[in-house]
């Protein structure tokens, strides 16, 4: 039987969880300890209406709400819901697309997409326009919000570079993504009407 975990171990995994999603190759030690306590760290998670999701084939967990029961006192939020900008919304779902394509096409783990793949693969959604500038600038916006969100990340000093993280797919389940060509069509009749003043 494993030694109790120390206040200071359960403090780095929880505290991690907290500020975002933990990665098998980027939080090594955080993972570690989470995958040799699991169950410590779920009962402390679980006192805050919280739930530790571990996806160990694909290398990630990260923290969600659970929902309340029916005759239960709901529990203010800890893990904030996030209303997505319009174009964010596309390029997530243009991303997890991408990625179920990769997975089942190639037998690597890592999907890579440089800077102008990612602005061309954009680019077939937003109307024309006259202003490059103002369209290259938009697609950067919100592909830096996508990385602020954790679901890309750029490689050490490569920054037109790109890797699609995994933990996207728990973001933008199977079901979400099979009525991807519905939904996408919704998007462009609402961008066509909104002018394509969104960001």
């Amino acid at each position: 039987m494993a030694e109790p975990l120390g206040p200071s171990d359960l403090s780095v995994v929880v505290i991690n969880l907290m500020k975002g999603p933990v990665y098998r190759d980027t939080h090594e030690k955080p993972w570690a300890l989470l995958l040799e306590r699991r169950g410590q760290v779920s009962d402390y998670v679980s006192v805050l209406g919280l739930q530790v999701v571990v996806d160990e084939s694909e290398g990630y967990a990260y923290l969600r709400s659970v929902p309340a029961d029916d005759d239960a006192v709901e529990l203010p939020r800890l893990v904030a819901r996030r209303s997505l900008a319009f174009h964010t919304s596309i390029l997530l779902a243009l991303l997890r697309k991408r990625l179920a394509e990769f997975d089942a096409s190639s037998s690597e783990t890592r999907l890579m997409l440089t800077r102008e793949q990612i602005v061309e693969m954009f680019r077939l959604y937003l109307p024309p326009s006259t202003n490059e500038a103002r369209v290259v600038d938009n697609i950067d916006t919100n592909i830096n919000r996508v990385v602020e969100m954790g679901f890309l990340r750029r490689p050490r000093g490569q920054e037109d570079l790109f890797e699609v993280r995994r933990i996207l797919k728990a973001y933008v389940d199977g079901q979400w993504l099979a009525d991807f060509d519905t939904r996408l069509d919704e998007y462009v009749v609402e961008l066509a009407a909104s002018g394509g003043e969104g960001s």
